[in-house]
C-alpha cells in the first residue's frame, strides 16, 4: 500500500488494516505475491478486522521456477475466487499469470454467487508498528524516559549523538512493561528534525513498540511521520488556533492518532469546566478535519500538587467529564503530580490509581518504577481486563511476597540479552569485561554462538522478525571483532572453520538476503568470500577452485535468473570442483534446488548456518 509518498510492507495484517483506515483510503487488500489458496487465510483474518472494502488480486497459483508456468488453470482460478466473495471481498481481479480467460471464468462463477457484504465492525482504537498492534481497549503504559526534560544524562546523549543510550532507554522500558514509547528529542542545541528521524528509525529497528512522536514543531512531526512504519500517536496539539491549523492536517494526512492538550492562548484553565471546553474544541476541530473520533486522545494536564493542591481534583474531574461527555480516550503524564514533595513514588502511584478509576486510558509513566507498572497491572485484573489474571500471574508469579520487584529481566546486562537487544556499545563493553575472566574462545562457544542459535530459532518460529535478526547479528559482529583481535594477540585462533563463497548469480542485483547470510556466517567463525551480485558462473567456479572452498552459497531473487544459478552449478560439476552448493532466495523451492543439482536448499539465513555446520563443522 502506498500513500503520501510512504510505502507500507509490514508483517502484520492488523497493522495494514489500521494504517489504511487511518489514511482514509478507499479499500484495503492484497495484490500479487501468491495464488488464491495461499492468500485465503490471510484475507480471512483481514476480513475480521477491516472496516474498509476489501480487494484481492491473486496470481494464477504459484509459478514453476524453471518454466515460469503458473499452477492454476483458468477454470480452477475462477472457482477458487468464489471463496473470497463469500468472505465479503468486493473487489476481485487477477495479477501475475492471469489472462482475460481467467477473468472471464472468475466473472462467470461470481455471477452465480449472491453479493455478501461483511457486517459492520465496531470501532476499536489502536496504534501499531509494522509487526505489532496495541489495542486501546484497556489502560496502556506509555514509557516517558526518551525525553530530555529534567534528565541531564539524556541531554548529554542528544548533544553527543549517543544513539545507543537512547536505544537502551527503549529496551529497559519495554522490558519493564511499556507498551508504547514517547519520543521527545527537543533540545535547542541540536537539529531536532534530523535527530527525530534518526531516533525513530533506530527505535523501529530494535523494538516493535509503537511510538508517540512528542513535538509541537510541525516540521519535526511531518518528517517523523513520513518514515514511521505503522500508525503513530502525535503528541501534541492544543487549543490555540495556530496549533490546530498546523498539527491536525498532518495527523489526517498520515493517518495518526493525536493527543490534545487542554490549554490555549490563555494558558491552562484552573477549573475542570475550562479544560473541558478546550477539549471539546479540539475534538470538534479534529473531527472537522476528518480525523476519526477513536484517534483523538485528550490530556487534561497534571499540575504539581505541591504548588496547586486543588489542581489534582480539577484534573481528575476534567478527565471524567471528557470521558463521559466526549467519549474519547484520555492521556495523562502522571509523574508531574509529585514534584517538590518527599516520597514522590507514593503520591504518584496513588494519583495514578485515582486517575484510572476516573477513566484514564493512557498513562505516561516511568515503567521502570515497579509500583507504577504494578498499579496498572492490578487495575486490569480488578476491572476484568486481564482475563483470569493471566498477564498478572505471568509477571508476578515468581515475585517474592515481601516486595514487588521490577519486572525488567535480571539478565538485562548479560551479553546474550544485549545482543538480542542490538545494543552495540553495551555489548562491546560487556565483551571486554568478560575477557577478564574468560578466554575469547569460551565467550564465542559458550555465549555468542548459543545466543545466535536461540535467536535463529526465534526467527524461524516467528517470535522475532527480520529487523531484530539483522540488528542482533550486527551487534554480535561487534563482539566477534573484539574477540578475533584478542585471539590474534594470543595466537589462540587454532580453530579454522573453513571458507565459504557467497554470490548473487548473474543477472540478479538483489543482495540483501545474501548479505544477511554473510553476517550470520561470519559471526559463527566462517571465512566468507563475498563475490557480490550479478556474478558470472565462471568467476564463481574460478574462485572456488583457487581458494579451495568446500561450500558455495548462491542466491537469486528473480525467476529470470534461476537459469544462471543452474548454469553455475552445472559448471562446478563439469569442472569436478570438490565442493557442496547451497542455494536460497525468494523464488526457490526445495524441489527446484534438488532439480538443478544443489546439495542444500537454505530457506533463510538461519538455515545457512545449519548447512555450514554440517559441511564444515
Amino acid at each position: 500500500m502506498k500513500k503520501n509518498g510512504r510505502t507500507f510492507s509490514g508483517t502484520s495484517v492488523e497493522s495494514l488494516a489500521l494504517v489504511a483506515q487511518g489514511l482514509g483510503v478507499d479499500a484495503v487488500g492484497i495484490n500479487c505475491s501468491y495464488g488464491p489458496a495461499e492468500l485465503l487465510p490471510i484475507m480471512e483474518k483481514l476480513a475480521k478486522i477491516s472496516r474498509l472494502p476489501l480487494m484481492i488480486q491473486p496470481n494464477a497459483g504459484l509459478p514453476d521456477p524453471q518454466s515460469g508456468q503458473y499452477s492454476l488453470t483458468a477454470e480452477d482460478y475462477g472457482s477458487s475466487m468464489v471463496n473470497f466473495a463469500r468472505l465479503g471481498v468486493q473487489i476481485l481481479g487477477g495479477c501475475c499469470g492471469t489472462t482475460p480467460e481467467y477473468i472471464k471464468h472468475m466473472v462467470t462463477n461470481l455471477a452465480q454467487e449472491p453479493l455478501t457484504l461483511p457486517p459492520a465492525l465496531p470501532s476499536r482504537p489502536a496504534i501499531c508498528t509494522a509487526a505489532e498492534v496495541v489495542w486501546l481497549d484497556e489502560p496502556r503504559i506509555i514509557g516517558e524516559r526518551i525525553n530530555p526534560t529534567g534528565k541531564k544524562r539524556f541531554k548529554e546523549a542528544l548533544i553527543n549523538h549517543d544513539i545507543d543510550y537512547i536505544l537502551k532507554q527503549a529496551i529497559e522500558q519495554t522490558h519493564a512493561g511499556a507498551e508504547i514509547l514517547d519520543v521527545n528529542v527537543g533540545l535547542p542545541d541540536i537539529d531536532e528534525t534530523a535527530m527525530m528521524k534518526e531516533v525513530v528509525q533506530a527505535l523501529q529497528s530494535i523494538t516493535n513498540a509503537p511510538l508517540q512522536l512528542d513535538s509541537t514543531n510541525p516540521q519535526v512531526l511531518e518528517q517523523a511521520l513520513r518514515i514511521y512504519n505503522g500508525k503513530a500517536i502525535v503528541n501534541s496539539v492544543n487549543g490555540e488556533e495556530s496549533s490546530l491549523k498546523s498539527i491536525l492536517p498532518l495527523v489526517k494526512k498520515y493517518g495518526a492518532s493525536v493527543v490534545g492538550l487542554t490549554l490555549d492562548e490563555t494558558g491552562i484553565p484552573p477549573t475542570a469546566e475550562g479544560r473541558f471546553q478546550i477539549a471539546e474544541k479540539i475534538v470538534n476541530t479534529a473531527l472537522s478535519y476528518g480525523i476519526n473520533k477513536e484517534d483523538i486522545f485528550i490530556d487534561c494536564l497534571t499540575l504539581t500538587v505541591s504548588a496547586e493542591q486543588a489542581g489534582a481534583a480539577q484534573t481528575l474531574k476534567a478527565l471524567a467529564m471528557v470521558k463521559e461527555r466526549l467519549g474519547v480516550k484520555t492521556v495523562l503524564g502522571v509523574s508531574n503530580i509529585s514534584f517538590g514533595l518527599p516520597n514522590r513514588g507514593l503520591i504518584n502511584h496513588t494519583f495514578l490509581a485515582m486517575a484510572l478509576e476516573r477513566g484514564l486510558d493512557l498513562a505516561i509513566i516511568n515503567p521502570n518504577v515497579a509500583e507504577m507498572t504494578g498499579v496498572i497491572r492490578a487495575f486490569r485484573v480488578l476491572k476484568g481486563y486481564d482475563a483470569n489474571s493471566k498477564a498478572f500471574i505471568q509477571n508476578y508469579a515468581n515475585t517474592p511476597a515481601a516486595a514487588t520487584a521490577n519486572t525488567a529481566p535480571s539478565n538485562k546486562d548479560d551479553l546474550p540479552q544485549l545482543v538480542r537487544d542490538g545494543l552495540k556499545k553495551e555489548a562491546e563493553s560487556k565483551t571486554k569485561e568478560l575477557l577478564a575472566s574468560k578466554t575469547p574462545l569460551a565467550i564465542i562457544n559458550e555465549i555468542l554462538i548459543p545466543t545466535l542459535d536461540a535467536i535463529g530459532k526465534d526467527f524461524e518460529t516467528g517470535t522475532i522478525f527480520l529487523p531484530q535478526l539483522i540488528i542482533s547479528a550486527e551487534c554480535a559482529g561487534v563482539c566477534f571483532d573484539i574477540l578475533k583481535a584478542e585471539l590474534k594477540k594470543s595466537a589462540q585462533d587454532n580453530e579454522e572453520k573453513g571458507k565459504i563463497v557467497l554470490a548473487t548469480v548473474k543477472g540478479d542485483i538483489h543482495d540483501i538476503g545474501k548479505n544477511i547470510v554473510k553476517v550470520l556466517l561470519e559471526n559463527y567463525g566462517y571465512t566468507i568470500i563475498d563475490l557480490g551480485r550479478d556474478v558470472p558462473p565462471e568467476k564463481i567456479v574460478a574462485t572456488t577452485i583457487e581458494q579451495k572452498v568446500p561450500l558455495v552459497g548462491l542466491s537469486a531473487l528473480m525467476t529470470t535468473t534461476l537459469s544462471s544459478m543452474e548454469q553455475t552449478i552445472a559448471l562446478l560439476h563439469e569442472n569436478k570442483v570438490p565442493c557442496k552448493v547451497m542455494v536460497g532466495g525468494a523464488v526457490l523451492t526445495a524441489d527446484y534446488a534438488q532439480k538443478i543439482g544443489a546439495d542444500y536448499y537454505s530457506k533463510d539465513a538461519s538455515e545457512s548456518v545449519k548447512i555450514a555446520k554440517e559441511v564444515l563443522g
